[in-house]
């Protein structure tokens, strides 16, 4: 029995540094006896089946892996099938009506509460808002995230100190959701 998965590589591809290309993130995979790998856009977003129903394991091996081949550190999340639809299912934004650079999902290692955002008063960012999920936070940037004054407060130290997150746009998120659907 087998488990579709994806991977959500953390920085990468970005400004020319980390460079992984996804041609060589398929072989890696491969020689980590996964099968049925895809890549989706060169920004670390992978799609493999794995007889393995443990996604830390996962991870773990395809980070050691990955700085075995490169010689840098990069942080991966692994998630399976029926989490990243869940995710997709509980979006609190009206996500068929926006366009994907203005939803954006970030993905954590664990569970994260509310009082780590507590200093963030939603006022203050207004139209842009936020919302937590199960290991993952949803974000409405309307005008995108380059101009998203939400996300740069989101991301500061105080906030994500200690976690792994990595981001992506919806249409990526929709994407990895009908890619693991098999």
């Amino acid at each position: 029995m087998t488990t579709t998965y994806a991977a959500l590589l953390r920085g990468i591809n970005v400004s020319g540094s980390k460079r992984v290309p996804m041609p060589e993130l398929r072989t890696v995979l491969s020689e980590l006896g996964h099968t049925g790998i895809a890549t989706h856009l060169q920004s670390g977003n992978a799609v493999f089946r794995s007889g393995s129903d443990d996604e830390d394991a996962l991870a773990a091996a395809l980070e050691r892996a990955l700085r075995e081949r490169f010689g840098f550190a990069v942080d991966c999340l692994v998630r399976d099938a029926g989490y990243l639809a869940a995710v997709a299912d509980a979006c609190p934004f009206p996500a068929a009506e926006l366009e994907g650079k203005q939803l954006h999902v970030t993905f954590f290692d664990r569970p994260v509460d509310a009082e780590r955002f507590a200093d963030l008063k939603a006022g203050d960012f207004l139209p842009e808002e936020f919302r937590l999920g199960d290991r993952c936070l949803y974000l409405y940037a309307p005008d995108g995230l380059g101009r998203s004054r939400l996300a740069v407060a989101l991301g500061r130290p105080r906030h994500v100190k200690g976690l792994i997150a990595t981001s992506r746009n919806w249409n990526t998120v929709a994407k990895l959701v009908e890619l693991t659907r098999g």
